[in-house]
C-alpha cells in the first residue's frame, strides 16, 4: 500500500442507494452559528475575510453530510429527476410536500402517519443516518425546539441509511433508543422519501407548513436559530389564517428497557484488576469486577447533564488511565462526548472535574497547531508521545491535551472529512472514533466513516505522517480479508494493539473483531457474530470486547486468525444528468429573519468548485466570492465525474449598522447601533456525481438555506 494517498483517490461519507465513485474525498459541511463579534471592526473583518479564504485549500474536498453530509452533514447528491426535485424548487414556487413512504414507523404506537393527517401542524423532516456525527449533532440541536414548540411542531426523523448494517430493522430501533430520539421515525431503507424530497446531504432538514407546502430546505447542522425564527413566523401567519392546529404530537414512547448497561462504549483496566466502562446511554461510568458483570460502583447521577458535583455526563465514550508518572489531581480522563468536554475522574473518591470544553459544541474550523475553548464530540483517548490524544469525531481531527497545563491543540486533520494521507496539516480524517498507541510509537486510529484504520507516526527525519493501513474511502465498505490494499471494514469504532504488535479492530457494523498485521500487510478475522462491538481491551491472552449492541462486556480468547471473503459494498448514489457545455451553478441562501449578508468589508460569501477528475471542467474551477458561478464542461473531457462544491456565507444580526447605508459606515456609530451584534457562519460541502447527457438541464441549484 502506498504510504500517501491523495484525496482524488478517496471517497467521502454518504448514505444512499446509488454507488458513489471512490475518487471523491469528502469533507464536512455544516452551517456554523454563534460566532460572536467582540470588537467593532477587526473581528468582523476577520470573519468575513475568513469566509472568503477558509475554503482555499479545498480543491480535494467533496460533499459532507455525515457523512458530506454524506457524510453526515454534507451534501450527498441523489437527484433522480425533475419530478422529485423538491429542494430545487423551494423559493421559486409553492411545492406540495410529497407523502412520506418507507418500510415502517417507529415511536407512533403502530400508527402510520401521513402529511394529510398532520395538516395544521408545522412538520420538520430530519433526514438522518445513525452513523453520521453531524446527524447526531442535529438531534441534540432539535431537542430544545421540540420542547419549546411541542404544541405546534411535529418532528419526524426520516432514517436514510448509508451502510448495509444501518438498514437492519433492529439496528434502526436500537439507534433511535441509543440517541434518545423522542419523535416519530420513518424507517426508509430504500430511500423512497429521501428521493422524493431530493435530499442531497446527511443531515437535511425540510420544513412543511400547516397547509402541506414545503417552505424550507436546509443542509447540514447549526440551523436551530434560523428554524426557531421560521417557526415563529409560521405560527403567526397560520394562527391568523386559522390554519394552525395546536395539540399533542403523535410521538408514542417505546417501552423502557431494563439492562444493567445500556449501549456501553469503551472500557479500560484499572489497578487491582477491575474494569471501568462508559455506560453511554445511562450517562454514567461503571466499575466492574473482573467477571465483567458484578458492579463495584457507579459514577454519575445517571441524568443527562454537565456538572461536576453532582457528577453528570452526556453519553460518555472514551476512557484513559493516566500513566503512573503523571500527577494531575485525577487518574482517568473521560471523553464526555455529547457535552463536548474532557472530564477528570479521581479514583480514590470518585470526584469528577472538567478539564476542557464548555458544554457547547465547537462551531468553527481550527487548523493544526491552533486550539479552542470548545470541543466537538470527543470520542476516544490515548496516551501518545507524552500527551493525551483525543479522537475529535465531530471535527474529523485528532487533538492533543496536556494534563500539566490544560492546553488543547489540533494535532492532525484539516476538518475536511475524507481519506487523505500526508502531513498532519494536510491529512483528512472521517469521524475518528478509536485510538491505540503501539510500543513502536505508532498511533492507530479507527476512522469510522471511511471504514478505515489509519496510522500516525512521528517520523522525526521527515516530520509526522498520517497513512492508511486499511480502507478505500467514504463510500467503499464490506467484509473482506486478505491483502490490506483490498480488505474491507464497515464503520469500525475501536482499535487495540495486541502483544505481537498487530492491531485488533472492533469492526462495528460487521459485528466482528478483525486483525491487521502491519508487517505482512494483511487483514484477518478473530471473532464474528458480535453485536456492534465498539471497544477493545487486551487482557492477557484474551480480548475484552465492549459489545455495545448487546449491552455487555465479553471476554473472548484470541484465536488463530481466520479469513473471510465477504461482499464488497459501495454507498448507492444516483448521478445527476447535466447538459454538456455551459452550466449555471447557483447556491440558494436566505438568511434567517433578523440577519443579513454584511458586505461592508467585502463579499461575505465564498464558493469553491473542483472536479474529479479535473479534466471534467474546462472553466469555473477555483475559489471566489459569490453564490453563482458559470462553469463549462470540457468538450473533450470525460462524460462522467464528480463536482466538488463548497460554499460559506457570513450573516450578521440586523441593527448592527444603526440604520446607516454602506457609504455612511466609515462614520463612528452612535449609541444603540448594536455594533457588537453577532455574526453567524453557514457552510456546506457537496460531492455531486454527474453524467453529461444531451438535452439535460444546464443549471444546477443547491440549497444551503432555501426558504419560501
Amino acid at each position: 500500500m502506498a504510504a500517501a494517498r491523495s484525496a482524488s483517490a478517496r471517497g467521502t461519507h454518504g448514505t444512499g442507494p446509488a454507488a458513489r465513485p471512490p475518487e471523491t474525498a469528502q469533507i464536512g459541511h455544516r452551517p456554523v452559528a454563534g460566532w460572536s463579534v467582540s470588537s467593532l471592526l477587526r473581528p468582523r473583518r476577520a470573519l468575513i475575510a475568513a469566509v472568503g479564504t477558509h475554503l482555499r485549500d479545498s480543491a480535494h474536498m467533496s460533499d459532507r453530510g455525515c457523512d458530506v453530509a454524506d457524510v453526515c452533514a454534507s451534501g450527498d447528491a441523489r437527484n433522480t429527476g425533475a419530478a422529485s426535485r423538491v429542494g430545487l424548487l423551494v423559493g421559486r414556487s409553492r411545492v406540495r410536500a410529497p407523502e412520506l413512504r418507507g418500510r415502517r414507523w417507529l415511536h407512533t404506537g403502530g400508527t402510520e402517519l401521513t402529511l394529510a393527517g398532520l395538516r395544521g401542524k408545522i412538520v420538520l423532516l430530519d433526514f438522518w443516518t445513525f452513523c453520521c456525527i453531524n446527524c447526531l449533532h442535529v438531534l441534540d440541536e432539535l431537542r430544545e425546539l421540540e420542547e419549546r414548540y411541542s404544541d405546534v411542531l411535529v418532528t419526524i426523523g426520516v432514517h436514510s441509511p448509508k451502510f448495509v448494517h444501518e438498514a437492519d430493522p433492529g439496528a434502526v430501533e436500537a439507534a433511535a433508543e441509543r440517541y434518545a430520539v423522542h419523535h416519530p421515525v420513518l424507517d426508509d431503507p430504500e430511500l423512497s422519501t429521501w428521493d422524493a424530497y431530493a435530499a442531497r446531504a446527511w443531515p437535511t432538514l425540510v420544513v412543511v407548513d400547516p397547509t402541506g407546502y414545503v417552505v424550507a430546505h436546509l443542509s447540514g447542522e447549526g440551523h436551530a436559530h434560523g428554524l426557531s425564527v421560521l417557526i415563529e413566523e409560521l405560527v403567526a401567519e397560520h394562527d391568523a389564517a386559522g390554519t394552525l392546529r395546536r395539540g399533542d404530537a403523535p410521538y408514542v414512547a417505546p417501552p423502557e428497557p431494563a439492562t444493567a448497561l445500556r449501549f456501553p462504549g469503551k472500557a479500560i483496566a484499572l489497578p487491582g484488576g477491575t474494569v471501568l466502562v462508559s455506560d453511554t446511554a445511562h450517562h454514567q461510568l461503571v466499575e466492574l469486577e473482573p467477571d465483567l458483570a458484578t458492579e463495584r460502583r457507579r459514577i454519575g447521577t445517571g441524568e443527562r447533564g454537565f456538572s461536576d458535583s453532582p457528577a453528570r455526563f452526556s453519553e460518555p465514550q472514551g476512557l484513559l488511565l493516566l500513566p503512573g508518572h503523571v500527577s494531575a489531581g485525577y487518574d482517568v480522563v473521560v471523553a464526555d462526548t455529547v457535552n463536548h468536554a474532557l472530564r477528570g475522574l479521581r479514583l480514590a473518591d470518585g470526584a469528577v472535574s472538567t478539564l476542557a470544553g464548555t458544554g457547547e459544541q465547537l462551531r468553527t474550523r481550527v487548523q493544526p497547531g491552533a486550539g479552542a475553548t470548545e470541543l466537538s464530540s470527543p470520542w476516544d483517548l490515548a496516551w501518545w508521545e507524552d500527551r493525551i490524544v483525543v479522537a475529535m469525531a465531530g471535527s474529523h481531527q485528532l487533538w492533543s491535551f496536556d494534563p500539566a497545563t490544560g492546553a488543547v491543540a489540533v494535532l492532525a486533520g484539516t476538518t475536511n472529512e475524507g481519506l487523505r494521507d500526508g502531513a498532519p496539516d494536510e491529512a483528512f480524517f472521517a469521524q475518528p472514533s478509536g485510538l491505540a498507541a503501539g510500543p513502536d510509537g505508532t498511533l492507530w486510529v479507527a476512522d469510522a466513516e471511511a471504514s478505515a484504520v489509519r496510522s500516525v507516526e512521528t517520523a522525526p527525519a521527515a516530520g509526522a505522517h498520517v497513512a492508511t493501513a486499511v480502507g478505500l474511502g467514504l463510500f467503499d465498505f464490506g467484509f473482506r480479508d486478505g491483502d490490506a490494499e483490498q480488505a474491507l471494514l464497515q464503520h469500525p469504532l475501536g482499535v487495540a494493539v495486541l502483544p505481537d504488535g498487530s492491531v485488533a479492530v472492533a469492526d462495528t457494523y460487521n459485528g466482528a473483531v478483525r486483525r491487521f498485521d502491519p508487517v505482512e500487510r494483511t487483514v484477518g478475522t478473530l471473532a464474528r457474530d458480535l453485536r456492534e462491538p465498539s471497544g477493545l481491551l487486551v487482557d492477557g491472552d484474551h480480548l475484552v470486547v465492549v459489545e455495545s449492541g448487546a449491552h455487555r462486556l465479553v471476554r473472548v480468547p484470541m484465536p488463530a486468525t481466520t479469513r473471510v471473503d465477504g461482499r464488497a459494498h459501495r454507498v448507492r448514489r444516483a448521478r445527476t444528468d447535466l447538459g454538456p457545455g455551459p452550466l449555471a451553478l447557483r447556491i440558494d441562501f436566505t438568511p434567517p429573519t433578523g440577519q443579513h449578508l454584511d458586505a461592508r468589508f467585502g463579499d461575505p460569501t465564498s464558493l469553491t468548485v473542483a472536479a474529479s477528475p479535473p479534466e471534467l471542467l474546462a472553466d469555473g474551477a477555483g475559489t471566489a466570492p459569490g453564490l453563482h458561478r458559470a462553469l463549462r464542461f470540457a468538450a473533450d473531457g470525460p462524460s462522467e465525474g464528480v463536482l466538488q462544491i463548497s460554499v460559506a456565507a457570513a450573516a450578521c444580526d440586523d441593527g448592527d449598522t444603526g440604520g446607516r447605508q454602506p457609504a455612511e459606515l466609515a462614520e463612528p456609530a452612535g449609541r444603540g447601533s448594536a455594533v457588537f451584534a453577532a455574526c453567524h457562519r453557514y457552510q456546506q460541502d457537496w460531492g455531486i456525481p454527474v453524467r453529461l447527457v444531451d438535452g439535460a438541464p444546464d443549471e444546477l441549484v443547491l440549497d444551503l438555506r432555501a426558504v419560501r
